[in-house]
């Protein structure tokens, strides 16, 4: 089968578009058939990560597809079924505490190939009204967005919500999810059409990152900020929070150390929180929420699997709004 294999250097010159072996499901496991998969800011962290001498490793956690083949011991599903991936293995909540995530597949094996073998109970049904391409692009991305906005963040309707740096896949999704519930939104960015874009689809308010933050909320203020990018922002986010609210970090796009102010934390009683993924039980949770409230992914664009190193190449310049997409054929 065809597969996008990460070998022999770091970052994405070690990507290739090559013939593997194909596999068969072992006990409890499954084959599924991929028909799309999406593309994550983790995938890139992983490739610049890697060295020469780690092994082969087929890139990708998002995928949907159907199952072709059925491994010894499985009861619950059967060949033909159209299903989305769970990308979550092991993960239980101890005191609202996920432990350490790992991603389906094992270590060699990623969606952005023709078929991949899975963990049976992390074959989840398909939602039946979303596209291929839009049920490949939607586990990673929405179920972190899922667990910050809700689980971590406790958004209410009627709160106020900002989101920094508005264009990513997880952004995206905690735009629209934040709009299902009846909260207000304020995103950032320094694309003016990135903040149009967001605009049209459901934020009440946009303004350049680059700007004076607290003069662009003209004294609004916020009750949740979900963090993403770190030093470059953070600084800000106590001109534009209002007493007893919450930070909800899962990323830092701009780096790793940020100083904080601690008179504008203990003050004000401001809650910073850290978060990250979900487990398997925010998932199930995250794919009803969505379908209740009729959600359907941002695509950006679509990409056939030859053109991964393309696809790659607009996430790392930061181009997309939405979600990029891979093509399975």
């Amino acid at each position: 089968m065809k597969a996008i294999i990460h070998a022999g250097e770091g970052g994405l010159k070690g990507l290739n578009y090559k013939e593997i072996m194909d596999k068969r499901p072992g006990i409890g496991e499954v084959k599924v058939r991929l028909k799309a998969a999406g593309l994550n800011h983790r995938d890139l962290f992983i490739m610049d990560a890697r060295t020469k001498q780690d092994v082969p490793l087929i890139i990708g956690s998002d995928g949907a597809g159907r199952i072709e083949a059925i491994g010894e011991g499985v009861l619950d599903h059967k060949v033909g079924e159209d299903v989305i991936i769970n990308p979550c293995i092991g993960w239980e909540h101890t005191d609202n505490v996920p432990n350490v995530p790992a991603i389906v597949g094992g270590p060699s094996e990623g969606t952005f190939a023709e078929s991949i073998i899975i963990p049976a109970q992390n074959a989840i049904s398909k939602p039946a009204y979303l596209s291929w391409e839009e049920t490949g692009v939607l586990p990673l991305s929405a179920l972190t967005a899922y667990r910050a906005l809700f689980t971590r963040g406790r958004l209410k309707k009627g709160e106020h919500v900002l989101i920094p740096g508005i264009g990513g896949g997880v952004a995206t999704y905690a735009m629209m999810m934040a709009s299902a519930v009846g909260a207000r939104i304020s995103v950032t960015s320094r694309s003016e059409t990135k903040r149009q874009a967001a605009l049209a689809h459901g934020a009440d308010h946009a303004f350049d990152s680059h700007s004076n933050w607290k003069e662009s909320m003209k004294g609004d203020t916020v009750h949740l900020i979900l963090d993403s990018i770190g030093p470059a922002t953070f600084p800000h986010y106590f001109d534009i929070i209002k007493p007893n609210g919450r930070i909800v970090t899962f990323g830092a796009s701009s780096g790793d150390r940020i100083e904080i102010p601690t008179r504008a934390i203990f003050f004000p009683q401001i809650s910073i929180i850290g978060s990250s993924m979900g487990s398997s039980e925010e998932f199930a949770d995250m794919l009803q929420f969505m379908e209740h409230h009729s959600i359907r992914p941002i695509i950006d664009r679509v990409y056939p699997l030859q053109d991964t190193v393309q696809a790659f190449h607009r996430m790392q310049q930061g181009e997309q709004f939405g979600n990029i997409s891979i093509r399975i054929e």
